[in-house]
């Protein structure tokens, strides 16, 4: 049975081990269980019951992360996205008074057309016909967010009125722990350490407690819960009050922030092919919608594939086992959601700046020295983190790509869908605004 799974997982194709595999899946969580605290926080100011869209959270990342592996064989992790709760809480519930049923029930519109397209085969030609030079800015542009994300995470960067961002104080405590959690992490990196990451984070957080540093309350959750938000949606409210605008929205974003997450976590862990091709693609993108219609019905906002994946990755993730230990201790996490913020964001942040640098080594198959290519890249490189959104930075990234080729007479029949692309990024940008 033990070897039959392995084949089916390709342990030995891929080179890696059941150990290799479990402390990778528990680094992904780790690095992205903060989920959690954090979604339940946005969604109950919208009238979301707090306990019920606790529970929610951690059954949909549970159910997404383990189809994802089971399925899809991949080291993905997925969860309720963030920015997409916040559209659901601040835009549609609260700024257009939106009930969260209601808004629920276009996330779940969303979904179905996310599984229509995948079943269509129209997601895959969207992947295929983004060039592979902009898949190397992507990912480089989600190692500089999730970097970014970190240091914020630390206090290292913080908001300044005049710059907008600034350095923080390195005394303050959070922010020292940070930093003795990422030497020791690159420390043991470079001795080539399993697991080097999820040590850092433990022994960072064994520190945080012996220090007083963890300012931690329980949170109510259990499984019982979910009574307050299971088949809540109304899925009539979102087609009779005409929210045609808020679920393209919804689908939108998600289809590009998961398309750039799937690139930059099958880049990292080198699972793309030669040819630029991600194999088993469809299941990869059926795993992501079915678990936006789950989570839908569940009582939560979009689920997505977590940038975060990429930790668990770093630790030496290479198949869907590190995505299938994720979902279990999400599953656990339903029973003991008062218990996970034991591990303070000061642990994680320094996983997150050190996966961020790694995942700059794929801009080196960028030719910088054609404008062409480079300056597509380039605003797809820097606008990710500088707004905040992976389907920001790719939407300009791919924008510019056309423009420069329609200007300059490069334009080849075979990139329509690019082209089309462009203008419905364009649309979003100038008739929707940006978010």
């Amino acid at each position: 049975m033990r070897a039959a799974i392995e084949r089916y997982f390709q342990f030995a194709h891929l080179g890696t081990n059941w150990r290799t595999e479990i402390l990778a899946g528990v680094t992904t969580f780790l690095t992205m269980a903060y989920i959690v605290l954090v979604n339940p926080a946005i969604l109950s100011q919208a009238g979301v019951p707090l306990a019920a869209v606790t529970a929610a959270t951690c059954l949909s990342a549970a159910f997404g992360s383990i189809l994802m592996g089971v399925f899809a064989r991949y080291p993905i992790a997925l969860a309720p996205g963030m920015g997409l709760n916040a559209y659901f809480t601040y835009t549609v519930c609260l700024k257009m008074h939106v009930p969260w049923q209601t808004a629920l029930g276009a996330v779940f519109l969303s979904g179905i057309i996310f599984l229509a397209l995948t079943a269509a085969g129209i997601r895959q030609l969207i992947l295929r016909s983004i060039p592979h030079e902009l898949y190397a800015a992507v990912a480089g542009g989600i190692g500089l967010f999730i970097a970014f994300i970190g240091f914020r995470n630390a206090d290292l960067v913080v908001a300044d009125p005049a710059t907008f961002v600034g350095l923080g104080n390195v005394r303050n405590p959070t922010t020292a722990l940070a930093l003795f959690g990422l030497v020791v992490m690159v420390a043991l990196e470079i001795k080539k350490i399993r697991g080097s990451i999820l040590i850092g984070v433990l022994v960072t957080t064994a520190a945080a407690w012996t220090f007083h540093l963890v300012h931690w309350q329980p949170s109510p959750g259990g499984l019982q819960a979910l009574a307050g938000t299971m088949m809540k949606l109304d899925i009539r409210g979102a087609i009779n009050t005409g929210l045609l605008e808020i679920v393209f929205v919804f689908f939108f974003v998600d289809l590009f922030d998961n398309l750039g997450t799937l690139v930059a976590v099958t880049k990292r862990a080198g699972l793309i092919e030669k040819d630029h091709s991600i194999p088993r693609l469809s299941r990869i993108l059926f795993a992501d919608a079915a678990a936006t219609v789950v989570g839908s019905l569940t009582g939560t906002s979009t689920v997505t594939s977590y940038v975060e994946s990429t930790a668990g990755v770093a630790a030496g993730g290479r198949t869907g086992v590190t995505a299938i230990v994720t979902g279990l201790l999400f599953l656990g996490a339903i029973g003991v959601a008062p218990y996970v913020g034991a591990v303070p964001t000061a642990a994680t942040a320094p996983a997150l700046i050190l996966v961020g640098s790694m995942m700059l080594a794929t801009i080196t198959e960028i030719s910088w020295h054609d404008p062409l290519v480079a300056v597509p890249a380039f605003l797809t490189l820097i606008l990710i983190p500088l707004t905040y959104s992976i389907a920001n930075g790719l939407g300009f990234g791919i924008i510019a790509w056309a423009v420069l080729h329609l200007v300059t007479g490069n334009f080849r029949r075979q990139d329509w869908l690019l082209y089309i692309l462009a203008a419905l990024f364009l649309f979003r940008f100038v008739y929707l605004g940006a978010g």
